[in-house]
């Protein structure tokens, strides 16, 4: 059975925050992979990855490569993936449940009804370490909210506004397609 999402984790040092990142994504269960692509680390990423391996062999697959940077270890998880959709996740993220398990429900629900979308897109919370202010990124003023559209839909982006690839869901085969 095809999964329905893959998860991309570029991760390269990321001993320190690997395990919660990955924690926060294996609540899909088995519909989602998550593939942690070790970019030449030089910590204890890849023991972290395979640990998380074979503690969820049918979700978490370790990958290692060369060091080749965020945008080659993407291109790896891209060519590995087996989801009907592909996310990139940051080593250092992780997702409130209730958002994602939500996320998860609603792509379920489009494919049971045989809807095809390019591009899923979410909003998101971006908190930096040690800061306590948060920043909260929200596309309901510019996209439709909860539906399906197209380009002429889209409103206007505010300066500073854009879309980020942490609120991006792809569909993979347009992905690959497009030959990134």
């Amino acid at each position: 059975m095809r999964k329905l999402l893959s998860i991309a984790i570029s991760s390269y040092n990321a001993a320190a925050y690997l395990h919660y990142c990955v924690e926060s994504l294996v609540i899909g269960g088995e519909q989602v992979e998550i593939l942690i692509i070790n970019d030449g680390s030089q910590d204890q990423t890849q023991e972290i990855a395979e640990c998380l391996a074979s503690k969820y062999p049918n979700i978490v697959r370790a990958i290692y490569q060369e060091n080749k940077g965020h945008g080659g270890a993407v291109n790896r998880g891209l060519a590995e993936a087996s989801g009907r959709y592909f996310k990139v996740v940051d080593s250092d993220d992780w997702v409130d449940p209730r958002a994602y398990l939500k996320i998860l429900k609603t792509l379920q629900e489009l494919e049971s009804k045989g809807q095809e979308v390019d591009v899923f897109v979410t909003n998101f919370v971006y908190e930096k370490e040690g800061q306590s202010r948060k920043k909260s990124m929200s596309y309901d003023s510019v996209l439709p909210v909860r539906q399906i559209f197209g380009w002429d839909q889209v409103g206007n982006f505010s300066k500073g506004q854009y879309i980020m690839m942490h609120s991006l869901i792809y569909r993979t085969d347009l992905l690959r397609a497009s030959q990134f």
